[in-house]
């Protein structure tokens, strides 16, 4: 079925879509792809579900129900305020240290998927991301966090020369690229 298709893209990628690349990633002509976003939006968009689908001329998204926006930025808010978890400070320390990295390149090293986290990293302003083009999202450290840990650069890190350019980390990119 091509409708649960978008709508566990949509879910995945935790942001807006292009239009033509998940039209694409699901692999449905345009007269498909139009009348599925229809069937997920007539599924979503209904009192009884806190997930809207929101759709612009270029992109597609999940959204929390405004309706209950404010109950979700007070629990987002408790995520921001407290402390990081240890699989955060570990994907933090792995941009830190390897960026700008892919999304693909640190669930690589880390062995999990990783998109909750880099959205928490994100809102926390934490981490940026940057797009070059049509490559993937790239991330790396944001002013904040190089401020909050008082070095001007990330070469200025402990043993980062040593960690930025690791030889098994490079050779395991490598293997499976």
């Amino acid at each position: 079925m091509i409708t649960n298709k978008i709508e566990a893209l949509l879910f995945a990628a935790g942001k807006p879509m292009d239009k033509t690349k998940l039209q694409k990633v699901a692999g449905v002509s345009d007269s498909e792809f139009a009348d599925s976003l229809k069937a997920v939006a007539a599924h979503l968009n209904v009192d009884e579900s806190g997930i809207r689908l929101f759709e612009s001329e270029k992109d597609v998204a999940l959204v929390t129900d405004p309706e209950v926006s404010d109950i979700v930025r007070e629990h987002l808010r408790k995520d921001v305020m407290g402390e990081l978890t240890k699989p955060s400070v570990e994907t933090l320390a792995i941009i830190a240290y390897r960026g700008p990295v892919t999304k693909p390149e640190i669930e690589q090293i880390r062995g999990v998927n990783c998109t909750l986290i880099l959205r928490n990293l994100m809102i926390r302003g934490l981490i940026d991301e940057l797009k070059e083009g049509k490559a993937p999202e790239k991330y790396s450290v944001s002013m904040e966090y190089l401020k909050h840990l008082g070095v001007p650069t990330t070469a200025e890190l402990p043993d980062y020369e040593d960690l930025h350019k690791h030889q098994m980390l490079d050779a395991l990119q490598k293997q499976t690229q």
